[in-house]
């Protein structure tokens, strides 16, 4: 069906196909496999952040105040363009934390969210002669990433509110808000409270995933139809290149939003009903 397919001793079906590509290289952590540690995705995930973190701080150790080189000029595009729209939701003392975090997560995240340009089935064979039956490439079409990304916001979000309240503050923030300090809508507020606090993780975590995981079934679905003879050679080969050049859009923006949500949640956070 591809180069991998086509070496393949038995012909995979499509649905075998799918379910090979998007498997994960899984290890049980400990006696039972009811914990398991995804290898690739912990892997891929660490190896980029380094990169990107290692790039910048290359550049900025490299920096000077005069002509700046292409490198740092885009850098320091990037820098401005966080900054800026992290000034226009956190009115605090943005540089010391929140414009720091926004920057790591946008970059952190938008560097994961770009393996899904990878030709899948090249990276794939490389992996396999390595010896890796299964390797995901994206991190983040990993509902564990992204839940590990949201979940680390979410606590982020209430070390901040503490901070900012009090412990006292929250506790009387999470009953007595927003339908008053009455005792009788005490149930009430906590559990719109709750409400709220369960919500913010899962959509904050979903949207990445559902996006980039749909992403790679969408790339995979290309393959295959590229892989049926000549005409859909040429016609998956041009909706690959139309829907590669449509998803570097959506690379950029889920890792955009997923920084905008962490910057609205942490601004949240300072702030009282």
């Amino acid at each position: 069906m591809t180069t991998e397919h086509a070496q393949s001793a038995t012909p995979m079906t499509p649905s075998s196909y799918i379910e090979h590509h998007l498997g994960f290289n899984a290890q049980s952590v400990g006696d039972t496999s009811f914990w398991t540690l995804h290898v690739d995705t912990l892997a891929m995930s660490v190896i980029l952040g380094v990169l990107v973190m290692g790039f910048v701080w290359w550049i900025a150790r490299g920096a000077t105040s005069g002509v700046p080189t292409k490198r740092q000029a885009f850098v320091e595009l990037v820098f401005g363009f966080v900054d800026d729209q992290v000034k226009n939701i956190f009115h605090g003392d943005r540089h010391s934390f929140i414009a720091p975090t926004a920057l790591t997560v946008f970059l952190w995240v938008f560097a994961m969210n770009a393996m899904d340009f990878l030709p899948v089935d090249i990276f794939a064979a490389l992996m396999h002669a390595l010896g890796f039956e299964h390797w995901r490439a994206v991190p983040t079409s990993d509902i564990n990433t992204t839940f590990a990304l949201a979940l680390a916001v979410w606590f982020l979000m209430i070390f901040f509110s503490i901070k900012a309240k009090g412990l006292g503050g929250w506790i009387h923030e999470l009953f007595c808000a927003p339908f008053g300090s009455n005792p009788l809508v005490w149930p009430a507020n906590f559990l719109f409270n709750l409400i709220e606090y369960v919500s913010k993780p899962l959509s904050h975590s979903l949207r990445l995933f559902g996006n980039m995981y749909a992403g790679e079934i969408i790339f995979l679905l290309l393959g295959m139809w590229a892989a049926t003879g000549l005409a859909g050679t040429v016609f998956g080969a041009i909706l690959a290149a139309g829907w590669s050049i449509f998803h570097i859009l959506i690379v950029a923006l889920q890792a955009f939003i997923f920084m905008m949500l962490t910057v609205v949640y942490l601004a949240m956070a300072h702030e009282s009903h």
